[in-house]
């Protein structure tokens, strides 16, 4: 991704992609006019049109093959594998492979005794079952967080897409990233930190793996004596599961807030709220944006273009009609970067919006996502026939700045918030 957008701003190229051959990318090479040769979706494709294409692709050649390595000496060197990492003192293991390679990795870890975190989406969910039991048979908290776990901070380290939180009194257990990220930038907008944010995968409250790490990651901050109070988000789990966290709940110390996404529950920035009273503390006006005034024709349809799931159910539930498209959906990641790093879907969804739409889109902020959205982000929604109503998540420390990422947005003709559902509302109310 890099590399496409360093060739997009050489002089005279007005297209550059550089990306795996997967089904969706050759389908977008094709739409732009691409032929595309018989590939396989482990094939690297570049694709480039300019007015000197040899030295676009000279430039993407030399990109691709340099490598510069920070300090080449041997002893800094990293480990080739999983089980030679887990020999060095390490607290907890990240895996970020494809998904059917991420069980062999994540297991050593598990059976080297370290909790892990598996980044991997695609990992099939009996494996995922295997490891979280392999996990309880172990001696310590041998934590599994994920497959598909987007988000954690422990101890105040971020771990993949992670806001800069102020450290507090409350724990989250979220199988959700970003309803994680959503809920804690409230809680530091409002002043309140957090002690950790333990990601357990989207799956985990399914009745196939039982809620195993979230009523450990429960067990873990009920007995964290910087934890005043949990957080649990997650989607309706099932029946038995939920009776499951009920009962553990029943026996903590520790007061729990539910945050689950179904109708006639709160949602996230409802749960926000829930929380602050819980501890005392005042619930503040959610800071937003407005658009300036336009002359739009009345809009007659929510469309939704989100990066993150969580948020995108969330606005289809507060919105109450619409087409809510989760751009971070497997179907949509495979073999490219999540749309919180790389916008061109994206981008070219908002690009065949109509002028009676009322576009829904989330930008989350934080450690892992695009550095700068709004400077490839802005631009498109400018140009958007529709009215567009845009879900901010992030909060004052991130390296992005979120004032100035609010600015731009406002600037290029959207209404801001820092509340997705309030965001969804806003939308609702435009038709």
């Amino acid at each position: 991704m890099r590399v496409s957008r360093s060739l997009s701003d050489m002089p005279g190229v007005t297209v550059a992609m550089v990306a795996m051959a997967t089904d969706l990318n050759v389908s977008i090479l094709r739409e732009l006019g691409f032929t595309i040769p018989e590939t396989d979706p482990g094939d690297l494709l570049i694709a480039v049109r300019a007015s000197d294409t040899e030295a676009a692709v000279e430039e993407a050649d030399r990109q691709l093959t340099t490598f510069q390595r920070a300090d080449p000496a041997p002893e800094h060197q990293p480990p080739l594998t999983t089980r030679s990492a887990a020999r060095t003192p390490a607290d907890l293991v990240l895996v970020s492979t494809p998904g059917e390679h991420a069980f062999a990795e994540a297991l050593d870890a598990v059976e080297a005794g370290l909790p892990v975190m598996i980044f991997s989406d695609g990992v099939p969910v009996w494996q995922e079952r295997l490891l979280k039991e392999r996990a309880l048979q172990q001696a310590g908290d041998v934590l599994v967080m994920g497959p598909d776990c987007g988000t954690a901070v422990i101890g105040g380290v971020g771990l993949g897409f992670a806001n800069v939180l102020r450290p507090g009194p409350v724990g989250v257990v979220a199988a959700s990233g970003t309803g994680a990220q959503q809920v804690t930038s409230l809680l530091d907008w409002a002043g309140t930190g957090v002690s950790h944010v333990l990601g357990v995968g989207g799956r985990d409250l399914s009745a196939e793996v039982g809620g195993l790490s979230a009523l450990r990651a429960l067990r873990m901050l009920d007995d964290d004596p910087a934890t005043e109070l949990i957080v649990l988000i997650s989607k309706p789990p099932s029946p038995e599961v939920a009776r499951a966290v009920e009962e553990s709940v029943g026996r903590m110390r520790t007061p729990v807030v539910r945050a689950m996404l179904q109708e006639g529950a709160p949602d996230l920035t409802e749960a926000t709220e829930q929380v602050l009273r819980a501890l005392g503390r005042p619930v503040p006006e959610w800071p937003s944006w407005p658009s300036w005034p336009g002359g739009r024709p009345p809009a007659k349809a929510i469309k939704g273009v989100y990066a993150g799931g969580t948020l995108s159910a969330e606005a289809a539930m507060v919105a109450g009609s619409g087409d809510i498209v989760d751009y971070g959906d497997d179907a949509y990641t495979r073999g490219r970067a999540h749309p919180m790093i790389d916008p061109v879907l994206r981008v070219e969804a908002l690009a065949h919006t109509q002028d009676t739409d009322v576009v829904l889109m989330d930008v989350v902020l934080g450690h892992g996502a695009d550095p700068d959205p709004a400077a490839s982000l802005a631009h498109a929604v400018a140009r958007a026939p529709a009215t567009v109503v845009i879900a901010l998540i992030g909060t004052e420390g991130d390296p992005q700045d979120l004032h100035r990422q609010a600015a731009a947005f406002r600037e290029a003709g959207a209404a801001v918030f820092t509340s997705n559902a309030q965001a969804a509302r806003h939308a609702r109310s435009l038709l």
